[in-house]
């Protein structure tokens, strides 16, 4: 195994990192720290001196892309002001990190009530509700729970989850997505119905 030498961050970024190319590989579920050590070229303690432990490794990747997630539904949406462009750079994401989109939704593997984990998902919750609120012309803090936001929660995941699984193919994810998202319009009547009793997190596996 070649050694490699980290400043203290720069391990952990490329631990992550690593982490992320071996579940493209091989799914979280088979995901080790002694073969991340391996891949790293670090000693085997050194995972676990950064993580803890696997769930803790994977909490920190599901805390990651949940703010790569706020990141790309707040971009696509301020940009055109448009819920089916939301909508689309939530698959985008799905698509271009298929690893973290992996991890994100099997809150099996890792620890739900890590602080961190928390508000990184509520901040990805909130930049689709403000999506879904802003398309509808309401006020830009929506409650936690409405049935507008659910929904397109459904159908972005749904079809997201669908293309990662290789259950439906598509030359042009974003554009098919739009053009689905087309055949079930979130008018301004659905974001003004009355709050459900569903939050927007994740709660459940893809």
């Amino acid at each position: 195994m070649a050694s490699h030498s980290y400043h203290h961050g720069d391990l952990r970024r490329a631990l992550l990192q690593v982490a992320l190319e071996a579940i493209e590989e091989h799914g979280p579920t088979a995901l080790s720290l002694r073969d991340l050590a391996r891949r790293a070229g670090v000693s085997h303690a050194a995972p676990a001196h950064h993580f803890g432990d696997k769930p803790g490794l994977l909490t920190a990747l599901a805390a990651q892309g949940y703010d790569l997630l706020a990141e790309e539904v707040t971009s696509a949406y301020e940009t055109s002001g448009s819920l089916a462009d939301a909508g689309a750079g939530y698959v985008r994401f799905a698509v271009d990190h298929r690893a973290h989109f992996e991890v994100m939704f099997r809150p099996d593997l890792y620890d739900i009530d890590d602080e961190e984990l928390v508000a990184a998902r509520e901040r990805a919750a909130r930049s689709l509700r403000r999506s879904v609120s802003g398309a509808g012309g309401q006020p830009p803090d929506p409650p936690t729970s409405d049935p507008a936001s659910l929904a397109a929660w459904s159908l972005a995941h749904g079809f997201a989850a669908l293309l990662v699984t290789g259950n439906v193919t598509a030359a042009d994810p974003t554009e098919t997505f739009r053009q689905v998202a087309a055949a079930f319009p979130l008018g301004s009547a659905a974001v003004e119905a009355p709050s459900a009793q569903a939050s927007i997190r994740a709660s459940s596996s893809s």
